[in-house]
């Protein structure tokens, strides 16, 4: 255990809003972190997640997908990747997980998920106009590449 004197500190995220996080010293202080100022365990996490996504991209370009954007984002949150396939504009997931311990990249998409997913994606309509769309979700699961086309419908 850390002395009361000591200065380490435990990074956590504030409960509301989300996106805010806060350091806490032994002492108790806690002290609100700048939107520049990230813990290399998130840089890591950013970096692996967009290496990720790479990966997930070229897989679907390889089975016929046109790649409109990646990282599209709006005030209700971001999808990973909007592609165009056989006419459809297909919003795409992506979900990595090391090893299924803690379940697979595709149990990873919940109802909530799919929620916010699917709010993104009508703000995206609602901005380019509409047209026959759906959601797959590609998860990558340790070295394993999986596609699920239509996965959810728009909730």
């Amino acid at each position: 255990k850390c002395s009361p004197h000591c200065g380490a500190a435990e990074i956590r995220p504030f409960a509301d809003p989300p996106q805010k996080l806060y350091r806490t010293f032994c002492r108790g202080i806690k002290e609100t972190l700048s939107d520049g100022e990230r813990t290399a365990e998130q840089v890591n996490k950013r970096k692996m997640g967009a290496a990720y996504e790479e990966k997930a991209a070229a897989y679907l370009k390889g089975r016929g997908y046109h790649i409109l954007k990646k990282n599209y984002r709006c005030p209700l949150g971001e999808i990973d990747l909007i592609a165009e396939e056989n006419g459809y504009l297909v919003f795409v997931e992506v979900k990595y997980r090391r090893t299924s311990r803690l379940g697979t990249g595709a149990e990873a998409v919940n109802a909530n998920k799919q929620r916010r997913i699917s709010g993104v994606a009508r703000w995206y309509l609602m901005e380019h106009g509409m047209c026959p769309c759906r959601f797959d979700v590609v998860a990558i699961n340790g070295e394993e590449i999986t596609l699920i086309r239509n996965a959810f419908e728009c909730r």
